[in-house]
C-alpha cells in the first residue's frame, strides 16, 4: 500500500504472538491494507511492535499522524499465567475459605494417574488471608466485617512484598457490601496496592471459579497497567495521535481503562481475533458454516462459526498443566469466543519421546532462537523445518523475501532426528507433518462432535502463518471437502481485530425458580446491566445508534448441578422464557425431563456496536491482479502421492474468477497455501482462494 489517497483516518492493528508480531494498516475508505511481520521480542514485546511499525511506515511511506486508532491483542498476560511471572499477589477471603484455590473442585482430570499434577494456585498459602465476616446466600449479613482486623492482615501482606490483592468474600455476588467496604479501607491505608474485587470481576456463583478468576486478574493487573502505559507512550512518541483499543476474549474491543481494570478479559484476545477473521472472511465468501483454523508459531486453535458468528462460551481454562485435558487448568469466568486448542505451531519442537516414538510439542522454539532454518541458534527441528524440507516453503520468499531461511541446517537436524528414531534419513520430515496434522484433526473431530456438529457440514478457513500450509491435509483427515485461504491469511488475527466491534458482556447472579420470578425485577436487573455495558461501549467511540443488545440467562432444571446459557426472547414472561430454555435444552440433549421445574442461575447481557475505522472491504497489496501468476515449479511432498512437480503461483497475480487444478502452491508475503492433488481451485470475488476436493 502506498500513501493513502483518502483523507479517512487509518486503522492500525498489532497482534503480538509467541513467534511473530503482526501489524496491519487499513484504509477504511477503500479497504487497502498493508501488512508487516516482525519477530517478537520476548524480553519487551512492545519493542518488537514499535520496530515493526516504524519499518512498515517507512516501507509504505505512511505518515504516523494519519493513523486514527490502534487496535491491539497480546499473549503477554496469558504467558504470565503459564510461566507464573505475574505480580506478587495476595488473597483476602472469608474466614474458613483460604484453601478454596487449593481444594478446587476435588476432581481428578485423570482418574488413574498416581502422579497427577493439579494446577498450581497463583497465590501461595502464606499470602491467603482470612477476613472476619460472613454473608448468607441471599446476601444478608450474618457477621459484620471487622475492618481493623482486615487491615492488619493486609498490612502483613504488604510488608512481605505483595503488590496486588484479590478480594473474594463468600456470597459477594449476592451483596458486594463487604468487598467494597474492605476495598475502600484498604485503598485509603495502602493507596499503591492494586485491588481486584470478585463482585467486579466475576459476580457469579461457585467459589472456586470465582476466586480463581479474581486471583488471575489480580496476578496480571500490575503487569497490564505497566505494559499498556508503556505501549501508549511509545505509540505517542512514534507520532500516532489515535487512541489505543484492546481486543477482548469475547471478540470485541474496549478502551484502555477497561483493559487495565479487568485484564483477565484479554487472556484469549489474539485467538479470538482469529475466530473473528474466520467469521468475517467466511461471510464475504458466502459461507455460513466455517471451521476457523488458526495456526501460528506456537499453537493451533479452532473456532466454530455458525450463521456467520463464532460461538461464545462463558468460561474457559487457562494455563493447563496438560494442554488438551479439561480440568487441568485454572477456570476463568469470562465471556470468550469458544476456542479449541487443537495442536502445535510452526515453532513446535520435534523430539524422540521416552518410548522411542516421534513427539511434536508442546515446547516451542519461539522467536528466539526459532526454528533451525532461521539461523538464530536453534538446533532442534521444528514443524517449520519439516515444512521447508517437504517443499511447502520457498527459502527465498519467506515473509515475502524479507527473511531468508536456510534448508541445509534444517535438513541436517531432521536427519539427526531420523537417526535417533532409527529411521531412514528422509522419514522425519513427513512424519512430523503427518503427526501434527493427525493430532489437530483428532482433537478437532472430538471437539466438533461434543458440540453436536458434523465436520463435513463446514468449510475449513485457514489463518495464521502456518495454517495455510497444513489446512488441506487437516481437512482431508477431517472429511472436510472445502478449504478457504483468505487474502492476508498470515496476519488473519490482526485483520480480524480491525473489523471487530466494541463489545462488553456483563453478568449478575440470580438464583430463583422461574415460577417465582418477579418479571419487573428481572427487567430492572437487565436495564442496570445495559446501562453499565453501554457506558463502557460508549467510551470506545463506537456507534451507539447501531448498538445491538442481547439478553441471555444461565438456566437449569431445579436440582441439576450445571446450567446452559439461553438467548431470551424480547418479551420477558414465563411462557416465552420457558419455551426458549426447552428449545435450547432439546438441541443439546435431545429431550426434556417431564414435570421438572426450571430456575434462573444468572442473567447475562451482551452489548456490541460497530467501531469507526472498521472496513467493509479488504484489498491486500503486494502485486497487481492480472499480472504474471505462475512463478515456476518445485517438487512438493504430498502424503498420499509422494513428491510431485507442482506449479507455484504468485497469489497477487490471480484475478477473481480464475480456475485451477491441484496440486498447487500459492505464495504471498505472509503465508503459503498448499493444495494437494484432485482439487478444483477458484479465486473468489473477495480474493479468497477456495479449494474443493474432487472425487
Amino acid at each position: 500500500m502506498t500513501a493513502p489517497s483518502s483523507s479517512s483516518p487509518l486503522s492500525l492493528g498489532i497482534d503480538i504472538g509467541g513467534t511473530f508480531t503482526d501489524l496491519v494498516i487499513l484504509d477504511p475508505a477503500d479497504g487497502r491494507a498493508s501488512i508487516w511481520k516482525e519477530s517478537t521480542t520476548p524480553d519487551d514485546p512492545s519493542r518488537g511492535a514499535i520496530t515493526g511499525l516504524q519499518r512498515l511506515l517507512a516501507r509504505d511511506r505512511i505518515a504516523a499522524g494519519a493513523i486514527g486508532r490502534v487496535v491491539h491483542a497480546t499473549t503477554l498476560f496469558t504467558n504470565a499465567l503459564i510461566e507464573r511471572k505475574g505480580a506478587p499477589t495476595g488473597l483476602l477471603t472469608t474466614a474458613g475459605f483460604a484453601d478454596v484455590l487449593e481444594i478446587g473442585r476435588e476432581r481428578k482430570y485423570e482418574l488413574y494417574d498416581l502422579f497427577l499434577e493439579m494446577p498450581r494456585p497463583l497465590v501461595p498459602r502464606p499470602w491467603r488471608r482470612e477476613a472476619k465476616e460472613r454473608l448468607a446466600p441471599d446476601g444478608s449479613i450474618e457477621r459484620p466485617l471487622d475492618v481493623e482486623a482486615t487491615l492488619a492482615e493486609v498490612a502483613d501482606l504488604v510488608a512481605q512484598g505483595v503488590t496486588s490483592l484479590a478480594i473474594c468474600f463468600l456470597h459477594s455476588y449476592a451483596n458486594p457490601v463487604h468487598e467494597r467496604m474492605a476495598a475502600e479501607a484498604i485503598a485509603a491505608r495502602f493507596p499503591r496496592l492494586s485491588l481486584s474485587l470478585s463482585c467486579d470481576i466475576a459476580p457469579e456463583i461457585r467459589e472456586y471459579p470465582r476466586t480463581a478468576t479474581t486471583a488471575a486478574n489480580a496476578y496480571v493487573r500490575p503487569i497490564a497497567e505497566t505494559y499498556l502505559d508503556t505501549l501508549e507512550a511509545a505509540l505517542k512518541q512514534t507520532g500516532i495521535p489515535g487512541g489505543l483499543f484492546l481486543m477482548l476474549s469475547n471478540g470485541g474491543l474496549t478502551h484502555v481503562a477497561e483493559a487495565k481494570r479487568a485484564p483477565v478479559q484479554l487472556l484469549e484476545s489474539g485467538p479470538a481475533a482469529g475466530a473473528l477473521a474466520g467469521a468475517w472472511f467466511g461471510r464475504h465468501a458466502g459461507l455460513e458454516r466455517v471451521l476457523a483454523f488458526d495456526m501460528g508459531g506456537t499453537t493451533a486453535k479452532l473456532a466454530l462459526v455458525d450463521d456467520g458468528e463464532p460461538l461464545v462460551a462463558w468460561g474457559f481454562e487457562a494455563a493447563r498443566t496438560k494442554r488438551f485435558l479439561r480440568g487441568s487448568g485454572l477456570p476463568i469466568q469470562i465471556a470468550t469466543v469458544e476456542l479449541i486448542e487443537i495442536g502445535a505451531g510452526g515453532g513446535s519442537i520435534a523430539r524422540r519421546s521416552e518410548l522411542g516414538t516421534l513427539n511434536v510439542g508442546p515446547e516451542s522454539a519461539g522467536a528466539q532462537p526459532g526454528p533451525v532454518c532461521y539461523g538464530r541458534g536453534g538446533t532442534e527441528p521444528t514443524v517449520t523445518d519439516s515444512d521447508l524440507a517437504l517443499g511447502y516453503l520457498n527459502p527465498d520468499f519467506f515473509l515475502g523475501g524479507t527473511m531468508r531461511i536456510d534448508p541445509g541446517p534444517a535438513v541436517a537436524a531432521l536427519r539427526g532426528l531420523s537417526s535417533q528414531l532409527g529411521l531412514e534419513a528422509g522419514r522425519a520430515a513427513p512424519g512430523i507433518h503427518d503427526l501434527v496434522n493427525e493430532n489437530m484433526a483428532g482433537a478437532a473431530r472430538v471437539a466438533i462432535a461434543e458440540r453436536g456438529r458434523i465436520p463435513s457440514d463446514y468449510a475449513l478457513l485457514a489463518t495464521g502463518g502456518a495454517a495455510p500450509v497444513h489446512a488441506w491435509n487437516v481437512a482431508t483427515k477431517l472429511g472436510v471437502s472445502r478449504v478457504v485461504c483468505p487474502p492476508g491469511a498470515g496476519a488473519g488475527s490482526t485483520i480480524g481485530m480491525l473489523m471487530a466491534p466494541a463489545r462488553i458482556d456483563r453478568v449478575t447472579s440470580r438464583n430463583e425458580a422461574l415460577a417465582a420470578v418477579d418479571w419487573a425485577e428481572i427487567t430492572a436487573a437487565f436495564e442496570a446491566l445495559e446501562r453499565e455495558a453501554l457506558e463502557v461501549v460508549g467510551g470506545t467511540g463506537a456507534d451507539l445508534a447501531r448498538c445491538t443488545v442481547r439478553r441471555l440467562a444461565d438456566m437449569r432444571y431445579v436440582g441439576q448441578g450445571s446450567e446452559i446459557t439461553v438467548a431470551l426472547p424480547e418479551r420477558l414472561d414465563a411462557g416465552g422464557v420457558l419455551a426458549a430454555f426447552e428449545r435450547a435444552y432439546r438441541q443439546l440433549f435431545g429431550r426434556t425431563p417431564p414435570g421438572a421445574n426450571v430456575q434462573f442461575v444468572a442473567l447475562r447481557l451482551s452489548a456490541s456496536a460497530p467501531m469507526p475505522g472498521a472496513g467493509a472491504t479488504l484489498r491486500i497489496g503486494g502485486g497487481e491482479a492480472g499480472g504474471e501468476a505462475l512463478k515456476g515449479h518445485r517438487r512438493v511432498h504430498f502424503p498420499d502421492a509422494g513428491e510431485i512437480e507442482t506449479p507455484v503461483y504468485n497469489r497477487y497475480g490471480l484475478a477473481p474468477g480464475v480456475v485451477l487444478e491441484g496440486p498447487a502452491v500459492f505464495e504471498e508475503n505472509e503465508s503459503t497455501f498448499v493444495v494437494g492433488p484432485r482439487a478444483r481451485i477458484g479465486v473468489l470475488p473477495d480474493g479468497s482462494i477456495l479449494a474443493e476436493r474432487v472425487a
